[in-house]
């Protein structure tokens, strides 16, 4: 296989960055981080999850950030709906495009979503009929590909059942989540591999943290074989409330300072990028983990 000539960032800081946040984090930044986003050139960004403000109490502004976007017309702007309940809402406030989640692992779909992997996926059929038709397109997500802070190492040929279960359904998209960034390049490649056998790699997306230190070194592994979507978070926002330790998704900046690097078109600013990640970790109190965002922060 040969490095894609360009590749699509998916921005999940605003959801999957700020949900485990300890300190309430109000709209307008929120906001404010979507359209700095959309101006540093992020053309797909997550902007809410639809899940109960039980259990995510970060998210339950979700009907005010969705109807109160700056909306580029450049720009996707998708939400989280693990349920028919949040898809009408997400619905409501005129979603573009919506994302369902599942998981490799019994134990963690257990902790995550209290079902197992089958009720999960059956939780989705009438989630995928409802988005079909209301004409939004549904991705995927697999978490636990690389191993679970349960059940530990998880074989490449569940990952691929339950990602061509989600594809089969009607999800245009899968998104492979190391979700507890233990993976290793050659681990990444395989469980791709087994992937692919049944879902085209256009149709495939990479979603790694960092945990480990590992994230870039296993995306440039998947890219090798082809991937040309990469979910990341600007400044290494993220974690996992049910991965005790697991630290945020790969840094934006750093993504986009390697492909630059490659040759790899991104359509992206950096400084812009970087600075955006600089502001964020300021305004909420947090460290900023993009390596290249400390560097050009220090020029």
């Amino acid at each position: 296989m040969a490095f894609p000539t360009t590749v699509r960032l998916v921005e999940v800081g605003p959801r999957d960055g700020l949900q485990n946040e300890p300190n309430p984090i109000d709209t307008a930044t929120k906001l404010e981080l979507i359209d700095r986003l959309g101006a540093a050139g992020i053309r797909y960004i997550e902007a809410a999850s639809f899940v109960s403000p039980k259990w995510v109490p970060q998210m339950a502004d979700h009907r005010e950030v969705m109807t109160c976007l700056k909306r580029r017309d450049s720009v996707t702007y998708a939400a989280l709906t693990p349920n028919l309940k949040g898809l009408e809402a997400a619905l409501e406030c005129g979603v573009e495009e919506v994302a369902v989640f599942g998981a490799a692992s019994e134990a963690f779909s257990q902790k995550n979503i209290n079902c197992s992997v089958s009720e999960s996926l059956e939780r989705f059929a009438p989630v995928l009929e409802r988005a079909k038709e209301a004409n939004v397109r549904v991705r995927g997500y697999v978490s636990c590909v690389l191993g679970c802070p349960y059940e530990g190492e998880i074989a490449p040929a569940k990952v691929a059942e339950v990602s061509k279960a989600l594809y089969e359904m009607g999800c245009y998209e899968v998104s492979l989540g190391d979700t507890i960034g233990t993976g290793t390049p050659l681990k990444a490649k395989r469980m791709v591999e087994a992937v692919n056998r049944d879902i085209p790699m256009t149709q495939l997306a990479a979603h790694f943290h960092d945990t480990y230190g590992q994230a870039l070194a296993n995306l440039y592994a998947v890219l090798e074989e082809g991937i040309a979507v990469v979910d990341s978070s600007v400044a290494g926002l993220g974690g996992c409330p049910y991965a005790k330790g697991a630290s945020g998704n790969v840094a934006s900046e750093d993504v986009v300072y390697l492909l630059d690097g490659l040759g790899i078109e991104t359509g992206i600013d950096l400084n812009a990028l970087a600075a955006t990640g600089t502001w964020i970790t300021q305004t909420i109190g947090r460290p900023n983990r993009s390596k290249v965002g400390v560097a050009l922060a220090a020029k």
